[in-house]
């Protein structure tokens, strides 16, 4: 560590004590808390099962940057160098169609712990822990835009076994990892134009769900989670699986509510959603993306609505309620650097929430301070913030600065540009 980032530290360290705020507690608050990074940045979304298979489902990859993963190997391998340029702890999120399989031919309705044996192998090495989806998308069975949802039992019974697979492969990893892993469940079921019976699929997917959580697993191992949407490519009038319906699903069965950033109006954001969600459900989970005008899943930026979700997690002292991971796939530019960018803005962001004199400004509004409140607020920004995060990374012994950016474009050209 540089004389110069020990002695800006110093400086901010007092800084912040001024105000009451404990800098050294901060930064061991933020080297623990465990953020899940989502394995399919790093292949455009795309899977092992065929390479040849299109991307449906409402999801849509834009751009062509040379060097995405083509094996398993290669993204492990693109995984690690993103971990070595970002502090803190580290999980993965993986979806099932990223199944090693040797060769073997293995629809969703017949995966099982032994497919994902690798990933176990080498998370033990490289994470915290492991998060798992099932897959309902960007497979044949799905055409008809509907899974869980559909009319055609034979097609229903498909999916629900594969999401009762699923959870068997979660519990796989919470047992190998010792860490329970989130096995949250998404579906793009829904019509392009207005339907005129909105019941009777959610009825066909509350039944669908309720069979696939018959099976009891520990919850040391597995958490179950329900991620709703508002719309998707191919549905934009009706979504089944609605944020009422899975916000009433949670609440009934005592699952997860997945809260996504993309998945509202354009108007709407998740971070004034967790406080009033968080009095109803025991856990939350979140997937952190940055939609534009739509759910683009652009990479995360520390921008106003990320900096919102840190602090309505940190302010309520949610910490241990609220499993965080992020969900943005960008094939424009250089996938590890989106992953890098992206992981470090979330942590950034809860950074600044620890660095905040939370119980001072709390005291005011409640005295009805409100203009000692706003002018506090908008000193606070100015606050010596980056000395501190260029410490947690030094001393994390990861790039300080833009130096990340520097071994990414060497990786770039000693490995990505190989891959022709």
């Amino acid at each position: 560590m540089t004389h110069t980032i020990q002695k800006s530290y110093a400086i901010a360290r007092e800084r912040y004590a001024a105000i009451g705020v404990d800098t050294e507690k901060a930064l061991a608050e933020l080297k623990e808390i465990p953020l899940s990074m989502h394995c399919w940045q790093g292949d455009d979304v795309g899977g092992f099962e065929n390479p040849d298979q299109a991307l449906t489902g409402g999801i849509q990859v834009t751009g062509a940057y040379p060097g995405k993963a083509r094996t398993p190997d290669e993204l492990r391998a693109d995984i690690e160098k993103a971990y070595s340029l970002i502090p803190g702890t580290h999980r993965l999120n993986l979806h099932a169609f990223y199944l090693e399989t040797g060769g073997e031919k293995v629809d969703r309705d017949a995966i099982e712990p032994r497919h994902f044996r690798a990933w176990a192998d080498w998370a033990k090495e490289h994470t915290d822990g492991v998060d798992f989806n099932p897959t309902l998308f960007s497979h044949p069975l799905s055409d008809s835009g509907f899974t869980l949802s559909s009319p055609d039992k034979g097609l229903r019974d498909f999916w629900i076994e594969h999401c009762k697979r699923s959870r068997r492969i979660g519990e796989f990893f919470g047992k190998e990892l010792g860490s329970p892993c989130v096995t949250n469940l998404w579906i793009a079921d829904g019509y392009k134009d207005i339907p005129v019976d909105r019941l009777s699929p959610r009825k066909r997917l509350m039944e669908s769900l309720d069979e696939i959580l018959a099976e009891p697993i520990d919850t040391k191992y597995n958490l179950d989670a329900v991620e709703s949407k508002l719309f998707g490519i191919g549905s934009e009038s009706y979504v089944v699986g609605s944020h009422e319906f899975y916000m009433g699903y949670a609440m009934s069965r005592g699952t997860l509510l997945c809260l996504d950033a993309g998945h509202f109006h354009p108007t709407e954001v998740i971070s004034n959603k967790i406080s009033a969600a968080s009095l109803f459900i025991g856990e939350l989970l979140l997937h952190v993306s940055r939609p534009v005008r739509w759910d683009s899943d652009h990479v995360v930026i520390l921008d106003d609505e990320l900096r919102e979700i840190a602090h309505e997690i940190i302010r309520n002292d949610l910490l241990d309620r609220v499993h965080i991971g992020l969900d943005f796939f960008d094939g424009s530019i250089n996938r590890i650097a989106a992953w890098v960018i992206g992981m470090r803005a979330m942590q950034k962001a809860l950074l600044l929430a620890l660095l905040e004199p939370t119980d001072q400004l709390k005291k005011i509004e409640l005295e009805g301070d409100l203009t000692g409140r706003l002018a506090l607020l908008e000193e606070y920004k100015a606050y010596p913030f980056g000395a501190v995060w260029e410490y947690f990374c030094a001393g994390e012994d990861v790039p300080v600065g833009t130096d990340w950016l520097t071994e990414v474009k060497a990786y770039e050209k000693d490995v990505l540009s190989k891959r022709g």
